[in-house]
């Protein structure tokens, strides 16, 4: 017989006692209640066959000639046995122990058992208990990633090579006195390919790979965390070389609160025992600790410092000849057709993330397959990009009112317009009236030239591109008819102006300051900020519908043109600029 079917069988024992139990306790509950005085009647007429007496606050009797079982209240008198006997009725004693600890021990073996079962259930459907972790590794030769896998990041993958280096012959830089460092932490962006350069260092150094994500210790039990955490760390240390990752490690990792009222004992925990694991690892010892996040600014200084995480690795957006490369890349085990080029499509992704890259591409094949179409085309990678950033195109669109088409045309004419005015190193590849799933009436396609940085100058022409489409509804429609399409525009204008004044230090007033920095994020002065910011945006929203205004008929002709035919390519924009 297995262990499992011994507990399944032990498990219906227990159950089958306890429902018998049950059915004799309810049966011996089943029982008429009388008054004492009556009783007392009932033995002075000699009608009463027996009495069991006790400790207990009833007496059970029965009654000649009647199955019937009886109880009535116990005076406990010391002469009532006596009085009984005299009356020749039948005493019987009964303590009830034998009854209770019966009941007593069922109800143990039934509270076991259902324990033992929850618990198996638990451990089966849950894969562990709730303090294990239960972090199994990924074997070097089951990874599929290695530096090959990874287009650009040239520089993020220079930097840790030497990293790879010292975990396969660490005895090389020992004798040089080198110290390896203990933990790497990948920041940028999401989906800039952080947790496959991970998966990759791991490859290339031909270690086991450990997975977790920071959210996986945060639990509500103190320590429950901080013994996950060990856990995995001895684990690690079983293969004597490996590479630990912790992806979002900001879930445990951010900034300790110097307010009591704000800490948190299980966070805090969770985070010391992390330190406490890198402090203690040897100079030799190869294993490395990598950690991922979208925000560096948001962790802990003691994570941070020298002896920790001692490299902080940028992951950030592809430039073009990175984007060429990723397109490339994906492109590699796709039939693609001669009209799709790399290069052209690599100027179209800016701000593109490898993830969203993959995404494009696999929507475009998705588009071909659907087509029956043998290659992709450009026609399916141009569908796949409306997909990605508006929604699949809206077929039915017999609901929309000429008002409406009229409204987002001159909308998507003045973020046209105003872009070629303002920003013209900027493409404007398309711009489209036609609706999507997600709910967007169209959008312009306006792609910034690669640059390392933003001047002053370009962050104020960005606001006002954001809000031409608002200007554009104003002057044609009048202010009480500006719509709702707006609200994306103002969303990102919001963003351009808070990082402008608090965060880049441009505004004249205020001068070469960062107000989180100076004066505390819990302190800063809100109005003053929100001052700050509506003033600024009036000011450029003026600004934008001066420039509209100045160049009505060519608001008025691209509107037009879009009315027509619900698309215009970058050629077509660029023509009504000549």
């Amino acid at each position: 017989m297995t262990k499992n079917k011994y507990i399944k069988y032990c498990i219906v024992g227990v159950l089958a006692v306890a429902v018998v139990i049950g059915i004799y306790t309810n049966k011996h509950n089943s029982q008429v209640d009388v008054e004492y005085t009556k009783f007392l009647t009932l033995v002075n007429e000699k009608q009463i066959e027996e009495v069991q007496i006790g400790n207990e606050a009833k007496l059970r009797f029965k009654r000649i000639g009647d199955d019937t079982k009886y109880i009535t209240d116990n005076p406990r008198t010391e002469g009532l046995k006596e009085k009984l006997l005299l009356h020749e009725i039948k005493v019987s004693e009964n303590t009830g122990s034998n009854m209770y600890m019966l009941q007593y021990f069922s109800s143990m073996l039934l509270f076991v058992g259902l324990f033992v079962f929850i618990f198996k259930s638990a451990k089966k459907h849950g894969g562990g208990s709730m303090m294990s972790l239960s972090a199994k590794p990924v074997e070097a030769d089951t990874l599929t990633q290695n530096f090959s896998s990874i287009a650009g990041n040239i520089e993020a993958k220079e930097q840790v090579q030497d990293v790879i280096d010292f975990i396969k012959e660490p005895d090389k830089y020992v004798k040089m006195g080198a110290r390896m460092p203990k933990g790497i932490i990948l920041y940028g962006p999401p989906g800039t390919g952080k947790t496959l350069m991970a998966k990759a260092i791991a490859k290339e150094a031909d270690v086991a790979f450990f997975s977790v994500s920071g959210s996986d210790f945060v639990q509500l039990y103190v320590g429950v965390g901080a013994g996950r955490v060990r856990e995995i760390f001895a684990e690690a240390r079983k293969h004597k070389k490996a590479v630990i990752f912790i992806d979002e490690i900001d879930a445990i990792g951010k900034k300790r609160s110097h307010n009591a009222a704000n800490s948190n004992d299980e966070k805090d925990q969770t985070l010391n025992a992390l330190l406490t694991e890198m402090s203690g690892f040897k100079d030799d010892e190869g294993i490395i600790i990598i950690a991922a996040t979208n925000r560096l600014d948001m962790l802990d200084d003691a994570l941070l410092r020298p002896g920790r995480f001692d490299r902080h690795i940028e992951v950030g957006y592809p430039d073009i000849n990175a984007r060429e490369q990723i397109i490339k890349l994906y492109l590699n085990n796709k039939p693609v057709a001669d009209d799709v080029n790399s290069t052209d499509l690599a100027k179209q992704t800016v701000y593109f993330t490898g993830a969203m890259i993959e995404n494009l591409l696999n929507e475009a094949a998705i588009s071909a397959a659907r087509n029956n179409i043998a290659v992709i085309t450009k026609q399916d990678v141009q569908v796949a990009f409306y997909t990605v950033i508006a929604g699949k195109e809206k077929k039915d669109r017999s609901s929309i009112t000429h008002l409406d088409r009229k409204i987002t045309a001159f909308h998507e004419a003045g973020h046209a317009l105003v872009t070629k005015l303002v920003a013209p190193d900027n493409s404007v590849t398309k711009v489209t009236i036609i609706p999507s799933t997600k709910g967007a009436g169209g959008f312009s396609m306006n792609i910034p030239k690669d640059k390392m940085y933003l001047t002053k100058k370009e962050i104020l022409n960005q606001i006002k591109i954001c809000l031409a489409g608002r200007a554009a509804e104003e002057i044609v429609f009048g202010m009480d008819n500006v719509t709702t399409g707006a609200s994306n525009d103002i969303e990102k204008a919001s963003e351009y102006i808070k990082s402008y004044i608090m965060k880049y230090g441009m505004d004249e007033e205020l001068g070469l300051i960062n107000l989180g920095i100076i004066m505390g994020q819990d302190r800063v002065d809100n109005q003053m900020i929100l001052e700050k910011c509506s003033g600024k945006i009036k000011e450029l929203y003026e600004d934008t519908k001066k420039i509209i205004n100045e160049n009505h008929s060519i608001l008025s002709n691209l509107a037009e043109s879009l009315l027509e035919k619900e698309t215009l390519e970058e050629s077509e924009i660029a023509s009504f600029f000549q």
